[in-house]
């Protein structure tokens, strides 16, 4: 009788790891001002391997230790399939009352929401707790800034949260493991696949696990149906993405079974930077210049009041934003010189519905799409009001006060800097009518 290939595998990685081993170290978050009055445990893995001297990959565990990490990552780092890596193993956060009892559980605001607060904490906080500590032979604890040479790998809310963090950071995380993931609409998580669609792709690899078997529920969804769209979102948008579907539940135990063979394929090229793959959205494909190196410095700041009104290009309409906390643009029709039949037309997406979306400035491009700056980056709406492409600003990139629409061309000017990029776009005529995009 065949023996299943994972059992085959953890055999040859028990074999191996007779050569290899690890420490743990404890440690605590105390004073968290992302997070404020949690408490965060962690323990640090570092493998026998790690001299000190150099900075090592980064391995980012919630929920603390699953799926036998440490001893799997112990067998592959010996067997040169990934990298020297430190494993910080994060629990998420508890408040507790001075008898020591839980006063708020901070898990499920921490972990699934869709915000980039827990990718913050992360870079301010955790990850410079860590490299202030020492091993026990006095070893400094270095982490390499490449993010094709750190992962993030969670279970339940925790793999949304893993998700997450790489999406609004793939400076900080190159590859994702998510396991049985809360996509689904506890914080917004069943919004992501959409706005995968939408956005341009990133340099990050993604697997995926999840069964059939995996919770339902009549208030949040269908964790299946959730991580198969999302699985879709992904292929669609070009990622280098790898899934693996089973009868399986809402437990930890198809991810241990395929643990090894995960970190072995998200680390199969390593020291390889990974590739940006080719959207499928055809409206962000034509718009999407092939060799683009994204956003380019060109000078400095401009102090410029915010375009809150624009003529469409044939002066039939007028886009307004009539409120920057609306997650919308209004249209009204212009007839002799008047503004009649408003509406709030130009539908935007807000992945953090507990703050502004801050639609800041519009402008038209030749073919009549309007062109919306937000603090989620600029959403390109077509003729109907509907977002066919979200555009990353840089990272921390000042507010956007204008958006120059050249042929070919796009600038972005703020207070601080002046940034410019090439697209497939034409600048806006005026008194000339758009090609129809028809009623959609």
């Amino acid at each position: 009788m065949k023996r299943p290939i994972f059992i085959l595998m953890m055999l040859a990685l028990t074999m191996i790891q007779a050569l290899a081993g690890h420490v743990l170290i404890d440690g605590a978050l105390e004073q968290s001002s992302i997070y404020p009055g949690t408490v965060h445990t962690f323990q640090v893995y570092v493998p026998d391997q790690y001299d000190g001297k150099r900075p090592a990959a980064l391995y980012v565990g919630l929920d603390g230790v699953l799926c036998h990490a440490p001893e799997v990552m112990d067998s592959l780092i010996a067997a040169g399939k990934m990298p020297v890596t430190i494993g910080v193993f994060l629990q998420p956060g508890v408040v507790k009352a001075s008898d020591g009892s839980v006063l708020r559980y901070n898990r499920c605001y921490e972990f699934d929401s869709t915000t980039g607060l827990f990718a913050a904490f992360l870079e301010n906080e955790v990850l410079p707790a860590v490299e202030q500590m020492t091993t026990s032979k006095g070893k400094p604890i270095r982490l390499s800034r490449r993010p094709w040479d750190r992962m993030i790998f969670g279970l339940s809310s925790g793999g949304i949260a893993a998700f997450n963090a790489a999406w609004h950071r793939p400076d900080l995380f190159g590859k994702v493991f998510t396991g049985v993931g809360t996509f689904v609409a506890m914080r917004g998580g069943n919004d992501l696949q959409a706005l995968v669609r939408k956005t341009e792709p990133l340099p990050l690899r993604v697997f995926i696990q999840d069964g059939s078997n995996d919770a339902w529920n009549p208030l949040f969804g269908h964790w299946y149906e959730g991580n198969q769209m999302l699985a879709s979102a992904l292929q669609c948008a070009g990622y280098d993405v790898q899934c693996d579907w089973s009868d399986g539940g809402h437990n930890v135990t198809r991810s241990t079974q395929i643990f090894p063979q995960v970190m072995e394929w998200l680390w199969r090229d390593w020291p390889a930077q990974p590739t940006v793959g080719i959207t499928q959205n055809d409206f962000l494909q034509a718009l999407l210049v092939e060799g683009d190196n994204g956003w380019a410095k060109i000078s400095g700041g401009v102090s410029k009041e915010p375009v809150k009104r624009i003529i469409y290009p044939d002066l039939t309409t007028v886009a307004w934003i009539q409120d920057e906390n609306e997650n919308c643009v209004w249209q009204f029709i212009l007839q002799d010189s008047q503004l009649s039949y408003g509406e709030p037309f130009y539908w935007l997406h807000n992945d953090d519905p507990s703050q502004s979306l801050e639609v800041r400035t519009i402008t038209f491009d030749g073919n009549g799409n309007l062109w919306v700056a937000t603090r989620m980056g600029v959403q390109i709406c077509d003729q109907n009001g509907r977002v066919r492409a979200i555009l990353r600003i840089p990272q921390g990139c000042s507010p956007v006060n204008e958006i120059i629409i050249g042929n070919g061309v796009v600038t972005l000017s703020t207070t601080d800097a002046t940034w410019q990029r090439r697209f497939n776009v034409t600048a806006p005529t005026p008194g000339v009518r758009p090609p129809s995009q028809g009623q959609g």
